[in-house]
Parts: structure tokens; sequence; C-alpha cells
């Protein structure tokens, strides 16, 4: 495991694509990363950035938001690890393209679905992506971290405030779901914003 890393986030994207690069892919012939953490610390920005570097590095890369997953506000716990094995990381590991639904948050209901080619790279981002179930499939783990209170104003500013209760509660469940996979102590990389 790599300690926590300090610092700007060129460095850090620097490193994140050094480690990615010596990485073995697990996932067919897809390498994995999984950007997991709390909501509101940074993750989605974190796999933009590494998105970009990657493609510059002449990868063929895929990001994947868990938000796009999600079954609404329960979506961590509502057969999230069952739907992203079969939809995604089943069908990759077999060297076929990945055929996953995406989740209208304002229809509250699946809609449409999406073909993904494997890619070289697939970006894993969001609240659970780090989970124990997908430990075989995964070639690097990255944990990012902030204050409640940061995470919390980060998340009105982005929703609004009328989501705080459904935030609060969500902290609740992360923490839940974090605890039982042991997806801290089991990353290979640890960054905080």
């Amino acid at each position: 495991m790599t300690p926590s890393q300090p610092g700007h986030d060129a460095e850090r994207v620097e490193l994140l694509l050094s480690l990615v690069q010596e990485a073995k892919e697990r996932l067919g012939s897809t390498k994995l990363v999984a950007i997991d953490g709390p909501a509101g610390s940074g993750k989605t920005i974190l796999a933009s950035h590494l998105h970009t570097s990657l493609q510059h590095a002449g990868l063929i890369v895929t990001t994947l938001h868990l938000d796009d997953l999600y079954e609404g506000w329960t979506g961590l716990e509502s057969g999230l690890e069952t739907r992203l094995a079969d939809q995604v990381l089943h069908p990759l590991a077999g060297g076929r393209a990945a055929y996953w639904q995406r989740y209208d948050w304002h229809a509250r209901a699946f809609a449409e679905w999406v073909n993904v080619p494997p890619p070289e790279v697939l970006i894993l981002e969001g609240c659970g992506s780090g989970a124990q179930a997908y430990t075989p499939y995964t070639s690097l783990l990255v944990w990012i971290e902030a204050g409640q209170e940061e995470r919390i104003a980060r998340g009105i500013q982005r929703d609004g405030p009328g989501v705080l209760a459904n935030w609060l509660a969500w902290m609740d469940r992360e923490a839940a779901h974090f605890a039982a996979n042991r997806t801290r102590a089991r990353a290979d990389l640890h960054l905080s914003t």
C-alpha cells in the first residue's frame, strides 16, 4: 500500500498514471482502476484528470461513474454489485463489450443501455467502486477522502440544499459499506483533498 499522498492534482495524476501503467490487466485485457471514497471527496474530478492523462499517454480509456448505476439514494445497497458484475465486469473479463443500463435520477427509473467495447483502462469511479467483490478484477484501488464538512458543502453546491437529508443518509450508508468492505484498508493508494 502506498501511503497518503499530499500535493497538487498534477503530481497526484502523474503518480496515478505511473501506477496504472505498471499495473497488470485483471479484467480480461483491461486494467480496472477503482476510485473510491466518501461522497464529495473529489473522486469525479480525479477520475476526469486521470482519464485525460491516460488518453494523452495513448491509451484507450473509459470512465464509468457509479452515479449512473445507483438505483437512487439507496443504490449502494440495492443490487449494485450484482448489476455491475453482470453488465460490466463479467463481459469485459470475457473479452466482450460491457452493456449496462443507466439510471435516470429525475425519472427514478433505469433508462437507456450503454455499450462499452473493452478499453485498455476502465476507470470505475464512485462510492462502492472498491467493493471486495470486485477485487479479482481490480488492477488499482485508489481511496480519496476529505473532511465531512467540506464534503457536505460540496454536495450542497453540486446538488442544491434540498438534498441535504439524502446526503446525510447516504453518508451513513457509505460508512457502513466501507466498513464492511474494508475499502480504505485495502486501497493501493490514499489521497486527501
